[in-house]
């Protein structure tokens, strides 16, 4: 029982780091704003799992998704160095894809997130 709490407390603290993270990536420019006829929800779920392809990521792969207060979802990777908004746009979607830098794993991520749009 004290693993559980330990554990549930440590996924707590890693989430905040993420969010705080994030919350400074979306001060400044997405990496890539994309854009999908696909609604919301699907895009996000299609993101989320394509992220989570261990053959394509490694052990690096993860992908968690949220709603956002503002509507949409979020996708995110554990550490919240790669993450993607996905919001309603009329019928469709818009995402803004974040990461924290322009690098091999960054353009895996944006790759395997196109094929959802």
């Amino acid at each position: 029982m004290r693993k559980v709490v330990v554990g549930a407390l440590v996924l707590a603290m890693l989430g905040g780091c993420a969010g705080s993270k994030m919350n400074t990536a979306r001060a400044g420019t997405p990496y890539k704003t994309l854009a999908s006829d696909k609604a919301a929800l699907v895009v996000a779920q299609c993101i989320q799992f394509g992220w989570q392809d261990e053959s394509v990521f490694g052990v690096d792969a993860g992908g968690f998704k949220e709603p956002t207060e503002a509507g949409g979802f979020t996708v995110y990777t554990t550490g919240g160095d790669y993450f993607v908004d996905v919001r309603t746009a009329g019928a469709g979607s818009t995402i803004n894809y974040f990461a924290a830098q322009d690098d091999m794993p960054a353009k895996r991520r944006l790759a395997a997130l196109a094929t959802c749009l």
